[in-house]
Order: structure tokens, then C-alpha cells, then sequence
């Protein structure tokens, strides 16, 4: 069965938050189909995963657009008690339950990135940014939910007026897709899925056994699609 996110205008020029994982490389892939001009933009924020950006690169230049990574190290820092920023906090195995997942947290991560991106749409004279939340994150990260989108379009425009193009949009399309119908989606789009990253733990390969590690691995076995990836733990 086909996946396609829900319809809606198709950018011009879209700054799309890139993390090198499997839901922003599938997103650029999507918008690069309906023929949008692409930034990818990445944020180095002290994550512990941050071999993410190379991969977030190798993206770009296998779509042939821009790549900017924006310095957030320094704010990291102060983001303690998350397990993607703090080394004294464990990430958690296995698939994520609402304790688990809450360690990942990092406090109002979406919404500085969506700023950011906002900001960098108005100096390039873009009319979209772009996120890859699912229905996967809603549960426990507020910044992933429909609310979070519809109000944080309207602080953009409230914060930007007559900066913004008329018809700036930020576009969430993933919303009501899973995991696995993102990486149907992916597929269908030709996405090189092993170009991508997801462990939160870093290193030179993915761990297998942390929650994002499962959640891919899953993806693909629901789809009967071959797992590129790498893992350290079969």
C-alpha cells in the first residue's frame, strides 16, 4: 500500500530542518519530488549522536543543495537531565515507553530549530520551512504535535511581519504518518536509507538496541524491505 502525506501547495523553497535521520532525509526527498529548491539546515546542540550532521551533509550533496549547520553547543550545555545532551543521563534501550522516551527530551528543541529556520527563510526569501515530526512523537514531545504546528506558524508571522513571503507555510506533513509509513514512503522516493542515522548513542554504527535503533528497525521488517544499516548488536 502506498503512503502520501496529505496534499497541500508544494513550496517554491523550502529550509527544512535536517538531522540526517530517516524522517528529514525522507521529508527533503518529498519536497525535492515536487520540485521545491531545498536548504537543508542542521544544528549542532552538543547532541551525543552528533556524527548525525555528516550524514546530514552527505544528504545534501547527494540532492545537490545547500547544507548549513547552525552552533547550538554552548546552548546544549545547559540543557542538562536530557540523555541526548547530558552524559550523565543513560539512553534508554528497547522500544519506548513514556518514562524511556521522556529521557530524550530536549527542552523546546523544535521550536529554537523552527526560529532559526524561520530566520533564515526571511534572509533567503524562502515560503516554507519544513520538520519531519510523525505520529510517533506526539505522545511525549509537545513540540511534534498539531497544536504545536498551527500555533508556532502563527508566531512566525506574528514575529516576521511583512518579512515572510504571502504564502509561508511551515509544512509538518509527517503528522499522521508512522515510522513505518515513512520509510514506505522513503522507498518509493529511492531515499539511500544507509546514508542515513539514527542512533542516539553516536559512534561509528548504530547501536541496534536504543529506542530509535528499534523504531528503524522495525520500519523496515513491517515493510519487508532490506535494512541497510549497520548494526553493532544483531
Amino acid at each position: 500500500m502506498s503512503v502520501e502525506p496529505p496534499a497541500h501547495r508544494h513550496p517554491r523553497h523550502a529550509i527544512v530542518v535536517a538531522s540526517g535521520g530517516l524522517d528529514s532525509t525522507v521529508l527533503a526527498y518529498w519536497l525535492a519530488a515536487c520540485r521545491a529548491e531545498l536548504t537543508l539546515l542542521s544544528f549542532d546542540y552538543g547532541q551525543r549522536h552528533r556524527i548525525e550532521l555528516d550524514h546530514a551533509a552527505g544528504i545534501a550533496a547527494v540532492l545537490g543543495c545547500p547544507h548549513e549547520i547552525v552552533n547550538l553547543a554552548e546552548l546544549g550545555r545547559l540543557l542538562t537531565g536530557s540523555a541526548l545532551t547530558d552524559a550523565d543521563v543513560s539512553v534508554p534501550d528497547g522500544h519506548y515507553t513514556d518514562e524511556s522516551m521522556r529521557a530524550t527530551v530536549v527542552p523546546n528543541r523544535n521550536a529554537i530549530m523552527l526560529d532559526i529556520a524561520v530566520a533564515v527563510a526571511v534572509a533567503r526569501k524562502a515560503d516554507a520551512v519544513a520538520f519531519g515530526a510523525h505520529a510517533g512523537d506526539h505522545a511525549i514531545y509537545p513540540d511534534c504535535r498539531p497544536e504545536f504546528v498551527k500555533r508556532f506558524a502563527l508566531s512566525a508571522r506574528a514575529a516576521n511581519e511583512n518579512l515572510l513571503a504571502e504564502d509561508f507555510e511551515v509544512l509538518a506533513p509527517f503528522l499522521a504518518l508512522s515510522k513505518t509509513d515513512i520509510v514506505r514512503l522513503g522507498a518509493a522516493l529511492a531515499v539511500p536509507f544507509e546514508r542515513t542515522w539514527s542512533c542516539y548513542r553516536g559512534g561509528t554504527a548504530h547501536c541496534g538496541t536504543c529506542g530509535t535503533c528499534t523504531e528503524r528497525r522495525e520500519a523496515f521488517e513491517h515493510n519487508d524491505i532490506t535494512d541497510p544499516t549497520t548494526y553493532r548488536a544483531a
